[in-house]
């Protein structure tokens, strides 16, 4: 999947925003705050892993030219690493030269739930800047549960498509009690198909498997580019392994202090200050489907279209219609990159004037679903993974309504969907093993933290706080719209970025590019 298509791979852009549609997991009333078990800081110290740390991978062609496969294997629990083990799958493609090679630079796309495997084949391999590849093998493994790598499974396609389209803005009891169903029955299928899995698919084990991966590259430290989600998984590396801890840039940060009740209310602001950005800019077109008065009233035009395809869903010409859940879903999608305000304009007018084909390849874009109807399994992996690292946002559905005002405040078009959307993980059968708190990562290298004041997803906010958490963190801001900053056509972030990746060298603490 090219990665400079509309969502720069769905995994990309769904690195944090899975977090609020498939639901997050958090809550207002988190437990108190601990850190993760520390990890043993050699192999030799946990002689039950040597043999997952001495294995070798046999690399094969992935019938993706200039990429090889390999499988990882590691303890399925690593509590117990004697028993169970998982097949992790893995890819790469050579340093090109010329120079001198630095060893392996290993990427995430996020999600929780994006295919990395994927997103290297598909972008990073071939589409980062040619004096990183020059230096580094690129390297990606699929973290646990996710696509090729004993990935979780919840529904089937159709049982997918009547999900995607569950009203998440309940009207009245029976509406919520239909809600809290669909995500009862998600819930369900997990367990029915993927326990073995389930309850070990959290970012402490799957940064555990990172450091595995490490070991058996033969690097001495991790050398690594995550981007939303995978920010979070690369602060919970060096968490765990800061002597280990080499260049690592988290691109688009989360913030691992926040409850995840804070998490999806923050987020649903920062999808707010991306919809009034694309709202500034479609009023300046003559064909703005939502006026040219002001942004105010394009705010007030897109909930009254919301209103209007909840009571009408519009036709699409299949089978589906488009109501508010998937023209929620659709809009949101084209927030993450600024490229996308053309097509959203659009879809939109098109949406508006009774045909709703455009919203709906926008939503089905964000979810994976190919046009055979079937899905990828992101969005079951999202949920899993999220579901496992926090308690969940509410006891009930009776949360999600007191829940609704402040989501509201925070995002007057997004809030009330957002809120709902919270629910989910409130019937996950597997209980959380993870609780918000704050990661020092004391002894590790410099760690760059870059942010972008108009990210909709990952709030700038959350890159400022995980850069002062972090010990050794420097932040790195981009002015700017849409998710993430490295790559997406700033050379100021570029050159940094890729100055700290080749020499080491962060840039200067609050460096600031546009």
């Amino acid at each position: 999947m090219d990665s400079r298509r509309l969502l720069r791979t769905s995994a990309t852009a769904l690195a944090a925003a899975g977090l609020i549609l498939s639901g997050c997991s958090g809550g207002s009333d988190a437990a108190a705050p601990r850190k993760a078990a520390p990890a043993p800081s050699s192999p030799s110290q946990a002689p039950k892993l040597k043999k997952f740390y001495e294995q070798k991978l046999t690399w094969r062609d992935c019938g993706v030219e200039g990429f090889q496969c390999a499988t990882l294997r590691a303890p399925l629990d690593y509590a117990k690493p004697d028993g169970e083990e998982v097949e992790l799958a893995v890819s790469r493609i050579r340093a090109t030269g010329p120079g001198k090679r630095l060893g392996s630079l290993l990427v995430n796309p996020g999600g929780p739930g994006g295919s990395a495997v994927g997103y290297l084949q598909g972008y990073a391999g071939i589409g980062y800047p040619a004096p990183v590849r020059a230096r580094y093998d690129m390297v990606a493994v699929d973290p646990r549960g996710v696509a090729r790598s004993e990935p979780v499974e919840c529904l089937t396609g159709p049982q997918m498509d009547a999900y995607t389209q569950v009203d998440q803005t309940p009207d009245d009891t029976a509406e919520t009690h239909a809600l809290s169903a669909a995500f009862k029955d998600f819930a369900a299928g997990c367990a029915k198909r993927s326990r073995q899995v389930l309850a070990h698919v959290s970012t402490v084990e799957t940064a555990r498997d990172m450091d595995v991966l490490r070991a058996v590259l033969g690097d001495a430290k991790l050398t690594y580019v995550g981007a939303s989600y995978g920010t979070f998984l690369g602060a919970t590396y060096a968490e765990l392994f800061p002597d280990r801890a080499g260049r690592l840039v988290l691109d688009g940060a989360m913030d691992p202090s926040l409850s995840a009740f804070d998490l999806n209310r923050d987020q649903t602001g920062g999808f707010e200050t991306a919809f009034k950005a694309f709202a500034a800019d479609c009023i300046r077109t003559s064909d703005c489907p939502l006026g040219t008065r002001s942004v105010a009233a394009a705010g007030e035009a897109m909930k009254k279209f919301f209103r209007d395809v909840d009571a009408k869903p519009v036709p699409t010409g299949e089978s589906r219609a488009l109501g508010e859940s998937l023209a929620t879903t659709g809009v949101i999608a084209a927030m993450y990159d600024e490229g996308a305000w053309p097509q959203l304009r659009e879809a939109l007018g098109r949406a508006m004037a009774g045909e709703g084909s455009g919203l709906l390849a926008l939503a089905d874009s964000y979810y994976e679903r190919e046009s055979d109807g079937t899905y990828a399994n992101l969005m079951s992996a999202n949920a899993a993974v999220n579901c496992l690292d926090l308690p969940p946002a509410y006891t009930g559905p009776e949360g999600a309504a007191k829940a609704v005002p402040s989501f509201e405040k925070a995002s007057p078009v997004f809030g009330a969907g957002l809120a709902w959307a919270a629910l989910n993980c409130t019937y996950w059968p597997t209980p959380p093993t993870g609780r918000p708190h704050r990661i020092t990562a004391e002894g590790a290298a410099p760690i760059l933290v870059v942010g972008t004041t108009r990210d909709p997803a990952t709030p700038y906010h959350w890159a400022q706080s995980l850069a002062e958490q972090l010990s050794s963190g420097t932040l790195l801001t981009y002015e700017g719209d849409g998710h993430t900053a490295y790559g997406r056509g700033s050379d100021c972030i570029d050159t940094a970025i890729n100055a700290y990746l080749l020499e080491g060298t962060p840039p200067a603490d609050g460096k600031r590019c546009s």
